[in-house]
């Protein structure tokens, strides 16, 4: 079952925070399913990811092509088809019924500056923990990450 780890963004860029856990996620050995709620938005990820610094590329692809079952990580709007050992929810995307079960990790990154999207990942860890999922709320308030509360389960 899923740890699942939300990422109340207030300093870093979305792109700088997905390449920094997708490839944690890699050096685990795990493939990672980034979901959107944009094609557009997932279109500028894409290319922020390719243009990166060499030494930390990020092995990656867009859903929707012919080899999406061999990416090590995959950017779509969908469940994915790579067997996603973990899943990173961006711009509101929403995890699916049941999926934490499957998951090492599910990564819920938020807007810190945007009231609505701080009010959905409220409501989505009230939720996740009501499932009797383990949570942990990560701020980088300070200027680092650190881990603010978290929820285990019972």
């Amino acid at each position: 079952m899923a740890l699942v780890l939300f990422y109340h963004i207030t300093r870093s860029s979305v792109a700088d925070t997905v390449a920094t856990l997708a490839g944690r996620a890699l050096g685990a050995g795990w493939r990672v399913m980034i979901r959107g709620t944009d094609a557009a938005r997932l279109d500028w990820l894409d290319e922020k990811l390719w243009l990166g610094p060499e030494e930390g590329f990020l092995p990656h692809g867009r859903e929707g092509g012919p080899q999406d079952a061999d990416q090590p990580v995959l950017l779509g709007l969908g469940e994915g088809t790579n067997r996603a050992q973990a899943v990173m929810l961006i711009d509101g995307a929403q995890p699916l019924p049941g999926e934490a079960a499957g998951l090492e990790r599910l990564w819920v990154l938020f807007d810190g500056q945007d009231e609505g999207a701080v009010n959905a990942a409220r409501g989505l860890w009230k939720s996740i923990t009501a499932e009797g999922l383990h949570a942990q709320y990560w701020s980088e308030e300070t200027g680092r990450w650190q881990m603010k509360t978290e929820r285990k389960p019972e």
